[in-house]
Formats: C-alpha cells, sequence, structure tokens
C-alpha cells in the first residue's frame, strides 16, 4: 500500500498554516539558510549578467539545498546565456523551464526544483518552490478532495504548477498568505508526513 493512502494529514486551514510558518521561523538552520540566500540574491547580486556572480549564487543555492547540478559552472554559463533579467521582472513562468532544461557533455537534463529555487529566490512572491515533498502534498490533497484538475506530470511544467499552487490556496481558504508563506507550510508538511526515514505508524492520527 503506497504512503499517501495510509496517510491522515489534517486538511489545510489557517490554523495549520500559522502552525508551520512559527514552525519554520523557531527552526535556526532554516532562517540563516533563507536569509543568507536572501542576502545573496536579493542584495549583493540582483542581476544575472555577470557569470562571476551567477556561478557564486548557484554553487551556493546547489550546496545549500543538496539540488546535485555537478556541473555549475556549465549552468551559471546556461543562466547568463539566458538574459533572464528583464524575464524575471515581469514574472515570465515560462522562465523555470528554459532554465531547468540543459544540456552538459552532450546530455539533456532537467534541474527543475533547481530552477524553482533560482527564480524564487529573486522574486519569492511569484515564484513558489518545487522539490518531491511539495510534489507528494499536492498529489496528496489532489486524491483526497481534488481541488483542482491536474496530473502528476503537470507539475513538472511549471505554468501548471504555479496555478496549481495557487488553487491550493484558494480552495482551502488559505488565499491570504502570499506564495513565500505557502511554500514553507507545503514543504514542512511534506517533509513531516513523506519522509522516508519516518515510520508511517507514527505518522497516523
Amino acid at each position: 500500500m503506497k504512503q499517501y493512502i495510509m496517510l491522515v494529514i489534517p486538511v489545510p486551514n489557517r490554523n495549520e498554516v500559522e502552525k508551520y510558518i512559527k514552525k519554520w521561523e523557531l527552526e535556526e538552520n532554516y532562517l540563516i539558510n533563507e536569509q543568507s540566500l536572501n542576502k545573496l540574491f536579493r542584495k549583493t547580486y540582483t542581476k544575472n549578467n555577470n557569470i562571476y556572480d551567477i556561478l557564486i549564487k548557484t554553487s551556493c543555492l546547489n550546496d545549500i539545498y543538496s539540488t546535485n547540478i555537478f556541473s555549475t559552472t556549465t549552468m551559471a554559463k546556461h543562466i547568463c546565456d539566458l538574459n533572464i533579467d528583464e524575464r524575471l521582472e515581469r514574472a515570465d513562468e515560462t522562465l523555470v523551464n528554459d532554465i531547468a532544461n540543459i544540456t552538459i557533455k552532450e546530455k539533456k537534463k532537467q534541474f527543475y526544483s533547481f530552477a524553482t529555487k533560482y527564480c524564487s529566490y529573486h522574486k519569492p512572491l511569484d515564484f513558489p518552490i518545487y522539490d518531491s515533498y511539495v510534489e507528494k502534498v499536492l498529489m496528496y490533497f489532489k486524491r483526497k478532495d481534488n481541488f483542482a484538475d491536474f496530473k502528476k506530470e503537470d507539475l513538472k511544467n511549471y505554468c501548471k504548477f504555479k496555478k496549481v499552487v495557487i488553487q491550493f490556496k484558494k480552495y482551502y481558504n488559505i488565499d491570504e498568505y502570499n506564495l513565500r508563506d505557502i511554500d514553507k507550510y507545503i514543504w514542512l508538511l511534506g517533509k513531516k508526513y513523506f519522509n522516508k526515514n519516518i515510520s508511517s505508524k507514527k505518522l497516523i492520527k
């Protein structure tokens, strides 16, 4: 039996979101990592037209989030060539997949989670973050409540993914929270309920 069938996760609501946001704020490592990257992306190296600045951001993001980019220099060159600043400014959702899809040593790769994070740390209110925990939480509530019409593979299309996150907010009446708040809430839910190192029996409430 798959894990999501065995789990009982509280229905999203204002109290639940507040609880997890406070949990995030009390976790020192999360705060240090987030504030360090905010300083790097939004104060120190705000533009993306200098390969050296981009490489610093790419390397730090890759290290902190373990996004498994084994050639950060190649990714930095790729981002530089895309000339992304104007597209970031207007929150162009198609930019994420353009960053994610890259050829390294003649092999096509997709670093989708990294790309969402790279854009989000420039504009956190416009670019929600995707990772495996987020995917699992969204799929759990899709199966449970059918809050939006999408398939698992749709979440790897960033335009569709962002739409799903916005529908999630509206369906559960938590639309007052911005996308970064929802990022934190969903990710912490995923970490709690879909962590492979935690016995599923302990999660049922």
